[in-house]
């Protein structure tokens, strides 16, 4: 029997039931007839996978463990509210994510690194800041708080000169898709995995990925691509952003199937001017990156973990607003 006719059943039994005392004498209604009705609101029907009476799927009660949802929904939905007690000073672990933070001092430069491990691709998420089209902005440290962002990152400012030839996707939706010949792109697919094409039109990237059979859920142009398949790649001694410059830079890497490493390498702090192309992608295959990619740096580096920086010297009133952002969610209920 079907829930719905179930319902249906249940609610003309709870009338009769309510009218009884008025149609016949207190006590007549059978005791067959109550464990009936008992059984009906309370047991599930025979051969029902649900395993559950109408009653529990009309009024859920809590439970005490709930496992891990499967996963989140690719749009621009939050993700699911951390748990606050499984914060620590360098991380934060549930049963469906795993993020731990270290920093590190090398050659005068402070570098932020994050390692985090998902149980779904789903939980890689990109955020924007009104619509994917819309030129508007915000900053990252309040527009990830509201999609309950455990980290959040920076992408690559992509309404800062909207008419610019880029490959664009948020959360499978496509904003635009025009090949640059002088930047790359990253693609990330459905399985959460990274795909870098380096100065490709946008025919190429799409056959290519359609002849994988992998769907494109992310994707940035900006680049340059720092590791792919595992090789250090010749860095375009004419790429733009200040290749041979020190500068802040941010970079997200893939280490094997969701297991990724996001990168900030500190700058104009003083201490530090920053690092070049070079230097971030050395690191970064120092750490392991399988695949690795140069995403806007600058002022507009920021790393966000439990909606405070990670980070010297950024602040609210010098973070930069900006149009899009990299984060990562949880899918376990509160």
């Amino acid at each position: 029997m079907s829930k719905k006719t179930s319902l249906l059943l249940i609610t003309l039994t709870l009338v009769m039931t309510l009218a009884l005392p008025f149609l016949v004498p207190s006590g007549a209604m059978l005791s067959h007839q109550a464990n009936r009705l008992n059984d009906a609101l309370w047991e599930p029907e025979e051969g029902d996978d649900s395993a559950s009476g109408l009653l529990d799927w009309l009024l859920p009660v809590a439970k005490a463990e709930s496992a891990p949802a499967a996963s989140l929904p690719v749009d621009f939905s939050p993700g699911q509210v951390p748990d606050p007690s499984k914060f620590t000073e360098n991380g934060y672990e549930d049963g469906s994510i795993s993020v731990r933070l270290e920093t590190l001092e090398k050659d005068g430069v402070t570098w932020r690194i994050a390692r985090v491990d998902i149980a779904h691709a789903s939980q890689l998420r990109t955020g924007v800041a009104g619509s994917v089209r819309s030129p508007r902005y915000g900053l990252i440290s309040e527009m990830s708080a509201k999609q309950n962002a455990i980290l959040a990152i920076n992408a690559n400012y992509m309404t800062d000169q909207p008419a610019k030839k880029t490959f664009e996707y948020r959360m499978g939706e496509r904003v635009r898709a025009k090949g640059n010949r002088t930047k790359d792109t990253l693609v990330i697919d459905e399985q959460g995995d990274f795909h870098l094409y380096i100065q490709v039109n946008a025919e190429k990237l799409l056959n290519d990925m359609k002849a994988q059979g992998r769907e494109i859920i992310n994707a940035f142009t900006f680049g340059p691509a720092l590791i792919k398949d595992g090789a250090l790649l010749t860095l375009d001694s004419k790429y733009g952003y200040n290749p041979h410059g020190d500068e802040p830079r941010m970079g997200i890497g893939q280490i094997a199937p969701l297991s990724y490493v996001l990168v900030l390498a500190e700058g104009r702090t003083g201490q530090s001017e920053g690092v070049t192309h070079k230097e971030l992608a050395d690191f970064m295959f120092d750490l392991g990156c399988m695949q690795a990619f140069n995403l806007d740096g600058g002022n507009s580096a920021t790393m966000i973990f439990n909606g405070q920086y990670y980070q010297t010297g950024r602040s609210r009133s010098n973070e930069r607003a900006q149009s899009d952002y990299i984060y990562f969610a949880t899918t376990a209920a509160p």
